[in-house]
């Protein structure tokens, strides 16, 4: 069980210390919880790391329309303004400061220019401001579209305070300042509550809910689908409906983007949205159909909404972040959730639960046995394992694309980015899933500078390209139309179950009796491309993916529910495999068959009261019938 303050404890702890003062003092302006957030978007990937959802000017060099709200000043008189941000290529050891942008309060912008300094999260001040009682409007205004970050604003007419940084303290103070109950409150009861909103967890909600189980699906973003959503934009792959359960897919099937498709049949179908985009970026990016990378309306995200509101056994929470787990023994008994913009903190009981997260957060909060990284040969006997473990992972896609435009179309020059020459720049309008960036680096405790990394790269060589390479003319009227700023994450950890998939088995087609989700992707496991290497030594940002074809082969059940924690299951690319058996089964075709296998393992568990071992020991016959008849509608 995670250990932590309890909120008023941890509010004594700190007022004994001095750094909490009167509410009617201070104000909290937390900046994911404006009222109209302008071109800003709320970035939550790092929040377990520095505390707090936040901010983005994601304008691709752009910069984006102000973020606006109105705050309650309690009495007039001079405040200290405190902005918590930092200069986001400044860890990287890149001159200036791209994310620039100013505080507005009361209509007067702030002298000073925020994001301009400190490589880590922290307050800049912003010095003294003169406001009346009252309501008073605030508004973030971005000076550049490069990806300026602003977690909160404070006001203090205390002249001996400061806002606490550490993430203990600042949850604390948050909590004071948001009049946030000590305890969070139930959100329901529930008999399973799913975590992950990905192709694998809305799979495992609606296949359990169908079946006859109360569930809670709990996702931190505002959209459904993960690596499927129009936020990252990764195609469906893998494939479904194969022996021996040609129905599992079904759901797949159901709630997956219908197709992709190339110019002509877009310009034939009444039924496909016509916007310009659509339309120009299948016209300027035939050759892959905008598989990846393509425009949002490709991914279908409300096709995957309507589905799991359509559930009456299914309780969907959007923008709910997972944070701590309650534990007795070795079962979970709750997950806890807060709200990504109102910082609201939920309670959700269950008697099973699914880790869908991908990165095996709620496992890895209950304790669960994990591994991250890749085994060594001497371990599984893998002949794709390297001779020694180490922590390389797979890496994050962060994709983009360029259109050609009517007329030219300006591009900034990036100083603090990645920088290019002739021999190294990449001639291209479009980064799909070679654009990888993070391979060695952590890919959960480092994430802000993985993702970083990407945009540092991304704009970089748009820069070059646009302004000095040889095909600068060609692209004088290409703009950069959309970069993802949610990485789309291939491998982090991986939550260790009664059987550990490892490559002899799939070569080999060893069978198990407790056969269930058919993987079809051949072992595709990627590298930074050598030529990469060559050139930006420990900066690679493309990859090269090296392919062992396999039969189709049906994984066991016993990977999909944690070998320790008695009442978790997993579904996605966090099952029990190893690193190189991961190469297969990470797609979303099967990891969404996964799911619905997950609920409907589930379903068993609360019809005989058992934990999922026990759907492994004394009721497969029953999974196999209801594999055999699938969860489609």
């Amino acid at each position: 069980m995670t250990k932590r303050f309890t909120g008023l404890a941890t509010l004594a702890l700190m007022c004994c210390m001095g750094t909490i003062v009167q509410a009617a003092d201070t104000v909290l302006i937390e900046a994911e919880g404006f009222a109209d957030r302008g071109g800003w978007v709320v970035d939550q990937q790092s929040m377990d790391q520095m505390g707090s959802p936040y901010l983005l000017a994601h304008g691709l060099g752009v910069a984006v329309r102000d973020a606006i709200t109105v705050v309650d000043v309690p009495a007039d008189g001079e405040y200290r303004v405190f902005v918590r941000t930092r200069n986001w290529v400044a860890n990287f050891g890149a001159p200036g400061a791209p994310g620039r942008f100013q505080v507005i309060l009361d209509g007067k912008p702030l002298p000073t220019e925020f994001g301009t300094e400190g490589a880590d999260w922290h307050w800049q001040g912003g010095g003294t401001v003169t406001l009346r009682a009252g309501k008073v409007p605030v508004a973030l205004h971005d000076l550049t579209g490069f990806a300026g970050r602003c977690d909160a604003i404070v006001l203090s007419s205390d002249p001996g305070f400061a806002p606490p940084n550490d993430n203990a303290e600042m949850a604390a103070f948050r909590r004071q300042q948001l009049k946030l109950p000590d305890t969070p409150p139930d959100a329901g009861q529930f008999d399973l509550v799913v975590v992950g909103g990905g192709m694998a967890g809305t799979c495992t909600a609606i296949s359990a809910a169908r079946l006859g189980v109360k569930v809670a699906l709990i996702q931190n973003r505002p959209v459904l689908g993960g690596n499927n959503s129009s936020e990252v934009r990764v195609g469906l792959s893998g494939q479904i409906h194969q022996q021996p359960y040609s129905r599992l897919g079904d759901l797949v099937d159901e709630i997956g983007p219908i197709g992709h498709w190339n110019y002509h049949d877009a310009l034939r179908a009444p039924e496909l949205p016509r916007s310009r985009e659509v339309l120009e970026v299948i016209k300027q990016h035939p050759v892959k159909k905008t598989h990846n990378a393509g425009p949002a309306s490709n991914y279908e995200d409300d096709r995957k909404l309507r589905a799991a509101r359509a559930e009456k056994n299914l309780s969907l929470f959007l923008n709910m972040h997972a944070f701590d787990v309650e534990m007795q023994g070795d079962r979970m008994v709750a997950v806890v959730a807060k709200h990504i913009t109102s910082g609201r903190e939920f309670r959700f009981p269950g008697r099973l639960f699914a880790d869908c997260t991908g990165d095996g957060s709620v496992g890895y909060l209950a304790g669960a046995d994990y591994r991250m990284g890749r085994e060594g040969r001497a371990t599984t006997g893998e002949s794709r394992a390297p001779e020694q473990p180490d922590t390389m992972t797979m890496g994050t896609s962060v994709q983009w694309y360029a259109l050609r435009e009517e007329a030219p179309v300006p591009f900034p020059d990036c100083p603090w980015a990645v920088q290019f020459d002739d021999q190294t720049y990449q001639r291209t309008t479009k980064g799909d899933w070679d654009w990888e960036v993070g391979m060695n680096m952590h890919q959960i405790t480092e994430f802000e500078a993985v993702r970083d990394h990407a945009f540092r790269v991304i704009y970089g060589n748009w820069a070059y390209q646009k302004n000095h390479s040889p095909i600068r003319e060609k692209l004088a009227r290409h703009r950069l139309a959309w970069v993802a700023y949610v990485g789309g994450k291939r491998e982090s950890r991986r939550l260790l179950g009664d059987v550990i998939l490892q490559e002899q088995d799939i070569l080999r087609r060893r069978p198990f009796p407790d056969a269930c989700v058919t993987t079809t992707w051949s072992i595709d496991l990627h590298y930074p491309h050598p030529e990469n290497t060559k050139h930006f030594p420990g900066q690679e940002f493309r990859s090269v993916a090296r392919n062992t074809k396999i039969r189709p082969y049906p994984i066991p059940l016993r990977c999909l529910y944690s070998r320790n924690v008695e009442n978790l299951m997993m579904a996605g690319r966090n099952i029990s495999v190893t690193h190189v058996a991961l190469g297969t089964v990470r797609v979303q075709r099967t990891t969404g068959m996964m799911g619905e296998v997950v609920g409907m393992a589930a379903s068993l568990c609360k019809k005989h009261g058992v934990d999922p071992r026990d759907v492994y020991r004394s009721h497969l016959a029953e999974l196999r019938v209801l594999m055999e008849r699938g969860v489609g509608a």
